[in-house]
């Protein structure tokens, strides 16, 4: 695995590419934030060696380097899931590839369902923490030293001197951002509604299928990372919204707008 992390990255080097400041992984609702950067390459995912390929309609398969407010940013524009068959070392791969060519912080999004009754459609959530029921992870197995330790502690895996800057930034702004838990399932069906009051019950404030495997790599590999939940579709006891991907993918457009102006901000102030 190690050698082939290396070569990727050595690929990548000789295209052009190098360390940044930011790695940003586009999830669902996001992808219009590259808008406000100026491109400096990119290469689509099936000609980097051993990169897999997106299958899911809604994300591109492009690693995009960009700069912005002076500080260079790597975009994993499209995103890899458990429930495509990859393998979760497959999942974490081109973020692994990018860690070695070197950054400073990882900042992800996802949309995921709201199981807090607070939350309405359109909502942006600040991860705060994350409950693993995706029954895996990339670490399993024989552990890559080059990389991190054996047993890397989670305890604040998202980092709270970032996330206190993008509650500053959320009110300084004027726009509501929640801040809660978020609980990983594996997908792609979604969940029942006894799914739903399982993750209430247990702490979680919305539930997807991502993001989780993506923080654990970078905090073995000691990382900062920031995260988002856009909510896409409520399900509590007063309200099952229809989840189908049409209804998501606006939803996620909706409150893209909102996360797009939070972090074009952070990306200008944030101190690295």
């Amino acid at each position: 695995m190690i050698k082939k992390i290396k070569d990727s990255a050595e690929f990548l080097r000789n295209k052009g590419f190098s360390s940044s400041d930011i790695i940003v992984v586009l999830g669902t609702g996001l992808s219009s934030i590259i808008n406000d950067m100026e491109i400096i390459r990119e290469i689509e995912y099936e000609d980097i060696p051993d990169f897999p390929v997106s299958t899911v309609e809604s994300h591109s398969s492009n690693l995009i380097e960009c700069s912005m407010h002076n500080k260079k940013i790597n975009i994993l524009s499209g995103r890899f899931h458990y429930y495509e068959g990859y393998d979760f070392d497959k999942i974490v791969f081109p973020l692994r590839v990018l860690m070695h060519l070197g950054c400073k912080m990882l900042i992800l999004s996802n949309a995921a369902g709201g199981v807090n009754h607070n939350y309405r459609n359109g909502d942006v959530m600040l991860i705060e923490d994350h409950i693993n029921l995706m029954a895996g992870n990339p670490l399993r197995g024989a552990n890559i030293e080059e990389l991190g330790e054996r047993f890397p502690l989670m305890k604040d895996a998202y980092s709270l001197k970032h996330r206190k800057h993008i509650i500053e930034i959320a009110a300084k702004l004027n726009i509501d951002i929640n801040s809660g838990v978020y609980l990983a399932l594996q997908g792609p069906s979604l969940e029942t509604n006894a799914e739903y009051n399982m993750a209430r019950i247990i702490g979680g404030d919305a539930v997807g299928m991502s993001t989780v495997p993506e923080v654990i790599a970078a905090r073995h590999m000691n990382i900062d990372v920031l995260g988002f939940s856009i909510i896409t579709n409520i399900n509590n006891d007063e309200n099952r919204d229809d989840a189908s991907h049409n209804s998501v993918i606006e939803n996620a457009k909706m409150a893209g707008v909102k996360l797009r102006t939070i972090l074009n901000k952070f990306i200008e102030e944030v101190d690295l």
